[in-house]
């Protein structure tokens, strides 16, 4: 059993590897930490500020990723459960088919803490810390509106309609842009958080609106990949983007007057929480929350201080 379950993990899943494997694992041992997918900066930086966090309290930390695939996620549950992981730090894949790798974890006397993105099942894990999404979304309509002008013909960007963030902020969205009935939604989009399926579907929705004069996305990845289609287009000039994360890339772009802004999700603080609290169970059995879903507050970064944005996802004061 347990060599089938290390060949399919060969074959699917995508170990980043295990920070401090050359040295003897600590007392307090090892600390199973999934993300989703780290060619993405914000997982990226996400698996890496569990990480350090992770090995600054004095356990071993193993990061690996599912890529968005719950079975995938399954099995690196099932490793984690195998090796005796004391806790796992999750970014779950599926807000509804990652209940059954959370609760068999759980099964397994494991505490999970998910980071990120959320599950449809409350009571399984002992936290799960998220952005505000309502919030950031809001602040990022609002920024939008004064880029773009109250009256035109405008396109959107989804994320992957299986995470409840994509919806999050697609709802947040409408709720201000609802209020210019002028700006009217000709073409909405998913890419899935990827910039390549940002540009394919940006050139579609130009092919049939060509007269659009913004775009409005659920992440950052995705309005990037619009941007290189509307440079393709010579329409850059024309039409206004704006995004959503805060990776690198995004604020590069917005110091150089590309993107508009984009809206920075705490993800380096709240995946750093995560594993404090983890430590705080496993020493106190309590988290130290008041609540098992804690929410971070966003921040609009436009050119106006992108020079505070000092280290990846992380603007100082």
């Amino acid at each position: 059993m347990f060599k089938t379950t290390r060949m399919m993990l060969a074959a699917s899943a995508v170990a980043i590897g295990t920070l401090g494997a050359a040295h003897p694992a600590s007392a307090s041992g090892l600390l199973s930490i999934i993300v989703n997918d780290p060619s993405n900066p914000f997982w990226m930086a996400e698996g890496n500020a569990a990480a350090a966090e992770a090995k600054k309290l004095g356990y071993t930390p193993n990061v690996s990723a599912h890529k968005g695939d719950t079975n995938v996620e399954s099995n690196l549950v099932d490793t984690a459960i195998t090796n005796h992981a004391k806790a796992i730090i999750l970014d779950p894949a599926n807000a509804s088919g990652s209940i059954g790798a959370v609760r068999k974890a759980v099964a397994a006397h494991i505490p999970v803490f998910l980071i990120n993105a959320e599950i449809n099942q409350a009571g399984l894990a002992r936290a799960q810390l998220v952005s505000n999404n309502a919030q950031g979304a809001a602040l990022g309509a609002m920024e939008w509106v004064k880029d773009v002008g109250e009256k035109g013909d405008y396109a959107e960007l989804t994320g992957a309609p299986s995470d409840n963030n994509a919806a999050t902020r697609a709802n947040g969205y409408e709720t201000v842009l609802s209020q210019y009935p002028d700006l009217k939604q000709v073409a909405s989009q998913v890419a899935n958080w990827d910039r390549t399926q940002g540009h394919d579907k940006m050139q579609s929705m130009l092919q049939a609106h060509p007269d659009i004069i913004g775009v409005i996305s659920g992440n950052d990845d995705m309005a990037l990949g619009a941007i290189a289609a509307l440079k393709e287009a010579g329409k850059l000039a024309a039409v206004k983007v704006g995004g959503f994360d805060g990776s690198p890339d995004a604020v590069a772009s917005v110091r150089a007057g590309e993107l508009q802004y984009t809206v920075l999700q705490p993800v380096t603080a709240f995946a750093a929480k995560a594993v404090d609290e983890a430590d705080s169970w496993l020493k106190t059995g309590k988290t130290g929350a008041a609540t098992e879903k804690q929410i971070f507050d966003c921040v609009l970064i436009t050119k106006s201080n992108a020079d505070k944005y000092t280290a990846p996802f992380v603007l100082s004061k």
